[in-house]
């Protein structure tokens, strides 16, 4: 019989278990098989061994270190995050994310295979980044987006979640992502989470209010947003534009702007990849809302139809009135509405360029079939002037008409 060493480590259970295949088929009482009888009670004491001893469990691991380094749950805060996070973490409420697992190994020396042998660790959180306690939490619940509460930025992470969750969940929320170089209509001072929570809560909107029929890709054209202009000269023309846009596909939602967002509309998408467009009414004048409706409309047909998660957030007091340096995307979206709304041809040779007065503002509007509050918009803006034809952009007659409908 060949000598026979003790069963320690890896290697020699690895060694033992290859012996004990080749020795299968020997024979009861032989040399070779009374070898293979002590190879097996010496590999099956190894493994009970093991699985006895194994690893602690993650929170038993964490717990372990805190109790050696005299640490409190105030102190993991800088690891995991707020002190609910913490807190649930501890409780065994809340799986350990791959965000989590890095700090905790690198800041508290626990092994990475501890930390993540539980099956339910979460080892893509898209979101686990976020800053919670950074998103206007009582502006948000003011406006009845996430529960009121005493303890807000405690539960920040939970009740901004909670909201993401009505968004789509974490692959829609995460489209809506902002960096300092990303969609230049923005104004420098806006609060990049501020502008996620409103796209959030327009994506919740959207999918509380669905759109009456599927969307087809390409369906938007200059052609559909002439179309969607001429609903302009009707009475309740805002409200026949969204009534026009669901049997289209499209979902629309009216979300008032957050502080710090300087923001008039949006062009998003649902987790499914139908079109959405929100517009915040920040200026509620017809002529700014079919303007701002059919510019995010372009970047549907023009920007999104092609693929691809890209999402548009717009202040267009950054428009420039002289084509420029601007982005080329935003010019190709301004382009789409003004021609929708005023051809250049017509606006070329019109009157009202020169002289505008309500006469004649009113007189090209009725031989397009748009708005009047449409002409002046656009005489408004190219001049610079915000004091003329004043009385044709209808002010606060939008908002309302969503108001009475809800």
């Amino acid at each position: 019989m060949a000598t026979i060493t003790p069963v320690r480590t890896a290697a020699d259970h690895q060694a033992a278990l290859a012996r004990i295949d080749e020795l299968l088929d020997a024979a009861a009482g032989s040399p070779e098989g009374d070898e293979l009888d002590v190879l097996v009670d010496l590999v099956a004491l190894y493994e009970s061994r093991r699985h006895e001893i194994g690893y602690p469990s993650p929170v038993e691991a964490i717990q372990f270190r805190m109790d050696q380094q005299g640490l409190s749950p105030r102190d993991l805060i800088p690891l995991i995050g707020s002190r609910a996070r913490v807190s649930e973490v501890l409780a065994g409420k809340r799986a350990i994310t791959m965000a989590m697992a890095r700090a905790l190994h690198r800041h508290l020396g626990i092994p990475a295979e501890v930390l993540l042998q539980d099956p339910d660790v979460d080892l893509d959180d898209s979101l686990s980044d976020l800053e919670w306690t950074r998103f206007p939490l009582k502006a948000m619940a003011r406006r009845g987006w996430i529960p009121d509460a005493p303890d807000l930025l405690d539960r920040a992470e939970e009740l901004v979640r909670g909201l993401i969750q009505q968004a789509g969940g974490p692959q829609a929320a995460a489209a809506v992502r902002f960096r300092r170089n990303d969609h230049r209509r923005l104004n420098a001072k806006a609060d990049p989470h501020a502008l996620q929570a409103w796209c959030w809560r327009v994506l919740a909107e959207a999918r509380t209010h669905s759109p009456t029929a599927p969307y087809q890709p390409g369906a938007v054209t200059p052609e559909f947003l002439r179309e969607t202009a001429h609903l302009s000269q009707e009475p309740n023309g805002p409200r026949m534009a969204r009534e026009f846009l669901s049997s289209h596909g499209i979902a629309f939602a009216i979300v008032p702007h957050l502080p710090k967002t300087y923001l008039d509309g949006a062009a998003l998408q649902l987790a499914d990849g139908r079109p959405v467009v929100g517009l915040t009414l920040r200026y509620d004048r017809i002529d700014n809302f079919w303007f701002c409706l059919l510019h995010e409309l372009a970047h549907v047909g023009r920007h999104q139809d092609g693929g691809g998660r890209t999402v548009f957030v717009d202040d267009h007091s950054l428009r420039p009135r002289t084509p420029g340096p601007a982005d080329a995307q935003e010019a190709e979206a301004d382009a789409w509405a003004e021609e929708a709304l005023i051809p250049a041809a017509v606006w070329q040779t019109s009157v009202v360029r020169d002289s505008p007065t309500m006469m004649s503002a009113i007189n090209l509007a009725q031989s397009l079939g748009i708005h009047p509050a449409i002409v002046a918009g656009r005489v408004r803006h190219e001049r610079g002037n915000y004091r003329l034809l004043s009385q044709l952009v209808g002010t606060g007659h939008v908002r309302q008409q969503f108001e009475s409908a809800a």
